[in-house]
């Protein structure tokens, strides 16, 4: 009989606990339907994981509250039948495609991480290819080529060349700065464009219109300075970063190779 006590004892005490224990695991109930703690989480995950937003008491009031919305409104919405309809059942689909392709791009990124010796490599590689010198250039960039004569005359005779290519410059970007291009490598331009630059001394003109794919240019050298380039340790990031795009489109693309259909992409 004592055992029997007992077992009984201990089986009311378990009972009784059971719905503190659930309860525990809920934010609250809206209409009888519990809305678990998981919610809350998963959601302050999501809004903390960029970076924008810390966790912090405030926060999680605002997201329990808004967890409990969504809970009425869903409510609501089964209870009108929503779920059933057509447009809802497209929208659920396209989600579920989404959330695919991105599972597939986040698993990819995760099993081929970009290995500081990969970034290092390319650091190298890029630097090779813009040593020498660097140069700052001023350009006036027209349609027709009597138009460019016209202006090299204007300026031999004393016109300024940074208005002449504020107020006629296509070239927008550098027309508000006076054609000002700052410094930058020979190969950032085409090649005409830098082939006339190189050939000029601090401070000349090109003397006859430069022709380029863009139209006609008139250049003007600045400056000349020895290339500088950030140390591996500032930019590492950002390599490592176009490293993972370049690996991600190669991966993509190769899915696109090996798959087996007659469709024909435009791009």
């Amino acid at each position: 009989m004592k055992k029997f006590a007992l077992a009984a004892i201990v089986a009311a005490t378990i009972s009784a606990l059971l719905p503190a224990a659930a309860v525990a695991q809920n934010v609250t109930t809206v209409n009888g339907k519990p809305v678990p703690k998981a919610r809350v989480e998963t959601l302050i995950q999501q809004v903390t994981k960029s970076g924008q937003q810390q966790r912090s008491p405030e926060l999680e009031a605002q997201v329990k509250d808004e967890v409990v919305r969504r809970e009425i409104f869903i409510q609501e919405a089964e209870k009108r039948g929503i779920p059933q309809g057509a447009d809802y059942k497209t929208q659920m689909d396209l989600a579920r495609q989404m959330l695919l392709i991105r599972g597939l791009m986040e698993d990819f990124k995760a099993k081929n991480p970009v290995s500081d010796a990969e970034a290092q490599a390319e650091y190298d590689k890029f630097k090779a290819a813009n040593t020498g010198n660097e140069y700052r250039a001023r350009h006036i960039l027209v349609e027709k080529e009597e138009d460019a004569k016209a202006l090299i005359v204007q300026i031999k005779g004393g016109a300024s060349f940074e208005e002449l290519a504020k107020k006629n410059s296509k070239d927008t970007g550098s027309a508000q700065n006076g054609g000002d291009l700052d410094f930058a490598n020979p190969n950032n331009f085409v090649p005409e464009f830098s082939k006339a630059m190189i050939e000029l001394k601090k401070g000349e003109m090109t003397q006859e219109p430069v022709k380029s794919q863009f139209g006609y240019h008139i250049i003007k050298l600045e400056d000349i300075r020895p290339a500088t380039f950030p140390a591996f340790d500032d930019v590492k990031a950002q390599i490592k970063q176009r490293i993972e795009q370049q690996k991600m489109a190669e991966f993509q693309q190769g899915l696109i190779e090996k798959a087996k259909t007659d469709y024909k992409f435009t791009k």
